[in-house]
């Protein structure tokens, strides 16, 4: 079937031909699933990062590797054919993931049931071994895509992206369109179009101290101030517009018949646009302490902005559909409350999320991934590569709130 939106482009036999490469796929989730990665042990992700060189290398791809400071570091790669010139499009995933190592001995990758169990089978080993697919059904059926598709893969996603967010951010400012492959949403595999924007805040509250039998007027309390804040934080949250504010640690005073002199919260926000995290961030920072003598200090910031339904990002949401039905699949869209290296490219091009396995777990025991509708989703993925540049150009997403 060939749809409007891909002219000459024979979507059956691209489908088919992803599905032929099923048994293959499921093995290469299964061989980096079996490479433990977590985040905070950067040279576990030298092994991982040598399989997915391998293979880039056999599909025609230069790989160059970045170390990083206090991370695994990320990799680049560029067909090493590539026309100088040509615009560029971005398939985005991370090696890294929650699991410490030896989670393997209790927790072995198991394949059952027509799903693939493991930790990091689901986020996001198979979102890694779908762009190598994809890649290699466009090589194979010698399909040459309107942009070149550059790969970034880094190893601190699940920690916010610190050293490779600079990375992140600049190519982002160089290409067309970006594709993540993050693991798509519940059972039905919906795709994220829209992601919460996360702030981070701590309140620090300075006392005096005083003994609390014999001098209780002598001193302020702290934790005192400290009921106060949770409670003007907590009414900052607003269901209906997505906003949430929750204070999720307290601490502070010393002993029980002291006057407490510290306190401190800390915060978690989550927004839906960039307006309403600035409005949020204003008003935490304008909080002021009721109980006198006593300070208060806030540190902190919105940190990973809003993925937001953009024009450019429903420009690739219309594309994702028009793909689906072309390759006679289903898909449905959503928001989510977590943030990944998508929310930072939609800042700067457009940006679909969520592209990566089907099935459920993610940061959990029962982490896996469906085989047939993630097999799938490699053809979705290809296909997408081949949509013609326009109603997804990346001068359009400059504009966060568009429509």
């Amino acid at each position: 079937m060939t749809g409007t939106r891909f002219p000459g482009i024979d979507a059956a036999a691209i489908l088919d031909r992803a599905r032929g490469h099923g048994r293959a796929l499921v093995d290469l989730v299964r061989r980096l699933a079996e490479v433990e990665s977590p985040t905070d042990e950067p040279g576990s992700q030298v092994a991982v990062q040598d399989l997915v060189t391998r293979e880039l290398g056999v599909l025609g791809y230069r790989v160059r590797r970045h170390p990083g400071r206090t991370t695994g570091g990320l990799l680049l790669a560029s067909p090493r054919d590539r026309v100088r010139g040509r615009p560029l499009q971005l398939l985005v995933g991370h090696t890294d993931t929650v699991w410490p190592m030896g989670t393997l001995a209790t927790m072995p990758v198991v394949e059952e049931d027509g799903m693939l169990r493991g930790p990091g089978v689901f986020d996001m080993k198979a979102g890694l071994a779908l762009i190598l697919f994809a890649l290699r059904v466009l090589r194979e059926m010698d399909l040459e895509p309107p942009a070149t598709p550059v790969v970034l893969m880094n190893a601190d996603e699940e920690i916010g992206s610190p050293e490779s967010g600079v990375t992140v951010r600049r190519l982002a400012c160089r290409v067309a369109r970006a594709f993540v492959t993050e693991p798509s949403f519940g059972p039905r595999g919906k795709l994220k179009t829209a992601r919460k924007g996360v702030g981070n805040f701590d309140v620090f509250i300075t006392g005096r101290p005083a003994h609390a039998g014999l001098d209780p007027g002598g001193g302020a309390s702290a934790i005192a101030e400290l009921a106060h804040v949770v409670r003007k934080l907590h009414a900052l949250t607003d269901l209906g517009r997505g906003t949430t504010v929750n204070v999720g640690v307290v601490d502070g005073g010393t002993r029980p018949n002291v006057v407490a002199a510290r306190a401190r919260a800390q915060v978690d926000v989550r927004i839906l646009t960039a307006d309403d995290g600035a409005e949020v961030e204003r008003a935490i920072r304008a909080l002021e302490p009721e109980t006198p003598g006593v300070g208060l200090r806030v540190e902190g910031a919105i940190r990973i902005p809003p993925m937001e339904r953009t024009r450019a990002n429903r420009g690739l949401w219309a594309d994702a559909q028009a793909a689906a039905a072309a390759l006679g699949l289903e898909v449905e869209e959503t928001m989510v409350g977590g943030a990944s290296d998508g929310s930072v490219l939609s800042q700067y091009t457009a940006t679909l999320d969520g592209l990566g396995a089907v099935g459920d777990g993610a940061h959990a025991a029962h982490e896996h991934m469906v085989v047939d509708p993630t097999v799938d989703r490699c053809a979705l993925l290809a296909l997408l590569l081949m949509a013609p540049l326009g109603s997804d150009a990346s001068q359009d997403a400059a504009s966060p709130g568009g429509a």
